[in-house]
């Protein structure tokens, strides 16, 4: 498993029945997480640290607030700095353990010492987008929610970045375009949703979906590509069938697949996924 411990800013603090406890910056929040299934060690919701928490319902939930919050606020990894903002299921515009993913990414890429074009797809509020483009790559960000997208380009100006191409656009239809466009990308990122409908109601299930897109992706893929990472939260999908789908796509060498997660302040480890990713030595 790879940890992303490098925040200065964030922490899990406590964890047990269903929940977690994190610093955000100023404030602690207490949301649902389906992977901890152990019991806390005290009743999180009696915390008197606790600032806002939120109530898992029915098709949904609340946030309530035990003191009054900023609308947004800012935290920093390294120098970078992200907004962050309850909304709703549970979302805060950040997934923290990603930031594995960016050291990798901003590595690659610094170290390829040649200008590479990214396309991030499924791009949410442009973390990955942000570091690529801190790291000097040329980045094409990708996501079907207008809201998310105006979020990453509130991140992108935060950072005084302004050479980020940004697209609302559902991410099969858009990579069908780039390929009659002939538009190719050195480097390739996406974080596809466990479920989901296209803009005609096309129903995306994970499992079933993502061999045919990736081998959709391969299209717009350069001939001098640099790598190709897929980061997935669906549970059952395991770090080893990421690697597969790869090596089947893309080749059997330089092929790694990991779960990632968070170091929590009771010495526990919080699963946050997989991440699976295609090098090319070049």
């Amino acid at each position: 498993m790879r940890i992303a411990s490098s925040w200065k800013d964030y922490k899990v603090l406590s964890t047990g029945d269903g929940y977690k406890l994190e610093t955000w910056g100023k404030f602690n929040l207490l949301r649902p997480d389906p992977q901890v299934i152990w019991h806390a060690k005290s009743n999180l919701f009696r915390r008197k640290d606790v600032d806002a928490y939120y109530e898992k319902r029915e098709g949904g939930g609340l946030w309530h607030y035990n003191k009054s919050l900023p609308d947004s606020w800012q935290i920093s990894w390294k120098d970078l700095k992200f907004i962050v903002k309850p909304m709703g299921f549970k979302h805060t515009g950040i997934f923290p353990e990603q930031a594995v993913n960016w050291e990798l990414m901003q590595k690659l890429v610094k170290d390829s010492r040649r200008e590479i074009k990214v396309l991030n797809l499924f791009a949410y509020t442009g973390g990955a987008s942000v570091a690529l483009s801190k790291a000097g790559a040329i980045v094409t960000h990708v996501d079907a929610s207008k809201g998310m997208v105006e979020r990453a380009k509130e991140n992108a100006k935060l950072n005084n970045i302004s050479n980020i191409r940004f697209i609302v656009d559902d991410c099969q239809k858009f990579i069908e375009r780039e390929i009659r466009r002939g538009n190719f990308y050195d480097a390739i990122i996406m974080d596809p949703p466990s479920y989901g409908r296209g803009p005609s109601g096309e129903m995306w299930k994970l499992e079933d979906n993502l061999a045919d897109f990736v081998e959709l992706v391969k299209k717009v893929m350069s001939d001098n590509p640099l790598f190709i990472l897929i980061n997935s939260y669906t549970t059952g999908l395991q770090p080893t069938v990421i690697a597969n789908l790869l090596k089947g796509t893309f080749g059997k060498d330089n092929v790694e697949a990991d779960e990632i997660g968070l170091p929590t302040c009771e010495d526990y480890i919080l699963p946050c996924g997989a991440t699976g990713v295609k090098i090319w030595k070049n």
